[in-house]
């Protein structure tokens, strides 16, 4: 599942938790906007993760697009992710 700025996967775990992954290639851009990019996507996650469904190992991968946007764009490309992909209550 994807969108402008990030690729979802989501694949059941047979655990009682879900987590999380994050990969931002080099094509993004240097060190630290990859970081930056890998930290907005993070905190999205967190602030919703008391509404993902347990059970999931959930894998975003950011496009290049996203090495540009605030943290607003971030977020709500991980929400509709989210509940484009049925995990989110």
């Amino acid at each position: 599942i994807s969108n402008r700025y990030l690729v979802l996967y989501v694949k059941k775990n047979g655990k009682n938790l879900s987590r999380l992954g994050i990969s931002v290639s080099k094509k993004v851009g240097k060190a630290v906007t990859r970081n930056k990019v890998k930290r907005r996507i993070r905190e999205s996650y967190k602030l919703y993760s008391s509404e993902v469904s347990k059970g999931y190992d959930v894998i975003f991968i950011a496009r290049v697009s996203s090495n540009n946007e605030d943290f607003k764009v971030i977020n709500d490309s991980v929400v509709s992710l989210l509940k484009k992909a049925g995990i989110m209550k």
